[in-house]
């Protein structure tokens, strides 16, 4: 879905923007579409977009794609000016006090992160909250900053540079106080082949599986409901198959939720059903490339 339209949110809690640079060359990855790249089966970009989905309004910074949910677009002036001129991009198309700046390569990171990125950020003095990694540097781009903080140091780069093209993320957030959350899961970026297989490797482990394939099918289907797991495999344990043995129920219980939003009927039936059926597929067919390097190696 791509849209010009803001996303928004409701409630007492203050509102927040997200702005995500998706517009990288990815020159580890060979040039490849990394925001495009799934895991479990969804877009990274999308992945990403789904843990900031309450934004008041979400910018991507890159050129315009089909996207699981509406977005405003954005672009840095030349093309592929670096991380610092995409957030100034991304900037221009924000009015909150607060923004969490996200990249799209992230396939860990979830809503509860997020929040906790703004909590930490409202309950103290700092300019912004950041992750840090296993190895403890700093990741800026998992992170949630005051928006008058960002606008003011991006003003002074340029004021100083002339420009804000080719320079680093370093040089912003090096003029910032900033408060350092440890989060080795959450700041798990993509960046190379051999991050996307770990990243695909991962939630197909125990305890992780049904709930990523649950996330994937209500994105795909576009919708969001809290599933009790438990009660519905008591019911249909023995009818399980497919990506993991019990998501088989779960996903044709979704499907017929979905097609009961949609209207009903047998063409809403079968519109769900063909989606769930092509997520599945994708979800195989990237268990199948994992397993062919091994089997060729053997």
């Amino acid at each position: 879905m791509t849209s010009h339209e803001p996303t928004g949110t409701s409630g007492g809690e203050p509102g927040y923007d997200a702005v995500v640079l998706a517009g990288g060359a990815a020159r580890r990855l060979g040039g490849a579409d990394k925001p495009g790249l799934r895991i479990g089966g969804r877009a990274l970009l999308d992945r990403v977009l789904a843990a900031c989905a309450d934004a008041r309004t979400t910018v991507v910074v890159a050129d315009e794609r089909p996207t699981a949910r509406a977005v405003l677009w954005a672009r840095e002036d030349p093309p592929g000016g670096g991380p610092s001129a995409a957030l100034d991009a991304g900037l221009r198309r924000t009015g909150a006090e607060d923004v969490v700046v996200l990249s799209a390569d992230l396939p860990f990171l979830d809503a509860a992160t997020v929040r906790r990125l703004l909590e930490t950020l409202r309950s103290g003095g700092a300019d912004g909250v950041l992750l840090t990694d296993a190895d403890g540097r700093d990741q800026p781009l998992v992170a949630a900053y005051r928006t008058r903080a960002l606008r003011r140091g991006l003003a002074d780069l340029t004021a100083e540079h002339g420009t804000l093209t080719g320079l680093p993320l370093r040089r912003l957030t090096a003029a910032l106080h900033l408060t350092r959350v440890p989060d080795p899961v959450a700041s798990f970026d993509c960046d190379t082949w051999d991050d996307i297989a770990t990243a695909r490797a991962r939630i197909r482990e125990h305890g992780h599986v049904l709930d990523e394939w649950i996330s994937a099918v209500k994105d795909e289907l576009g919708i969001d409901l809290d599933v009790d797991t438990g009660v519905l495999l008591d019911l249909a344990r023995d009818a399980a198959h497919g990506v993991a043995r019990p998501a088989a129920p779960l996903t044709t219980f979704l499907v017929g939720y979905a097609a009961g939003r949609a209207g009903g009927g047998p063409e809403a039936v079968a519109e769900a059903a063909r989606k769930a059926v092509a997520l599945a597929l994708r979800w195989e067919r990237e268990s199948a490339e994992e397993a062919k390097p091994d089997a060729d190696a053997g």
